[in-house]
């Protein structure tokens, strides 16, 4: 079994589903090697809470990781992030800043901040959301190749980024965190974030 605090750097692929939200992690040994996926995770759509589970095979015979939203329908929920019932932390939506650049807060076990995710541009998060309303064409702006890249922050340091590929169908995500090398964030959290960012977006 892959130990996500082992690695700095996933690779996060998701797959094209009707009616639920499924997508692969794995730990990338170096830059042009996506590796072997070790947790596959699956999010059901039209769910009133939030319930998304992480898995250590397609055949989901072992939970790994899970987030769970708090409240139905709040946009400043906290989604609290476990292991086997043991909580890992908390994440919760920026709800403020993320009208224009989407922005999380990381919370560890004891609900203490440890980390913030935000969009790493704000002109092209602004941008972004500007295509979301041309007529027709916001209808396919996930498809064009405009960034959708997140920055882990501690502070003012940038400790992570997670980076979407450009010009793909389907949403593939380079995470690195070679930034944190005492890996004193619980990459099991970065994880959950780099999934919530999709999935909790409605993307």
């Amino acid at each position: 079994m892959t130990d996500p605090n082992d690695h700095d750097r996933f690779v996060l692929r998701q797959k094209l589903k009707l009616v639920i939200n499924q997508y692969a992690f794995s730990a990338s040994p170096g830059e042009g090697d996506d590796g072997e996926p070790f947790c596959f995770v699956e999010q059901k759509r039209f769910k009133f809470k939030e319930d998304i589970r992480f898995f250590e095979d397609e055949g989901k015979s072992r939970e790994l990781l899970r987030i769970l939203a708090r409240q139905r329908f709040d946009p400043t929920a906290r989604y609290d992030v476990t292991a086997g019932g043991v909580k890992v932390g908390e994440i919760q939506k920026v709800f403020g800043k993320s009208l224009l650049r989407s922005t999380f807060t990381l919370f560890g076990p004891d609900g203490a901040e440890v980390a913030t995710v935000r969009e790493r541009s704000l002109p092209v998060a602004l941008f972004r959301r500007l295509v979301g309303f041309v007529p027709y064409l916001g209808n396919f702006a996930d498809w064009l190749p405009i960034p959708y890249d997140f920055e882990f922050l501690r502070g003012e340091e940038r400790i992570g980024i997670n980076r979407r590929r450009r010009w793909k169908w389907v949403d593939v995500y380079d995470i690195d965190l070679s930034g944190d090398p005492q890996r004193t964030l619980d990459r099991r959290l970065v994880l959950a974030i780099a999934v919530g960012s999709d999935a909790l977006m409605a993307r």
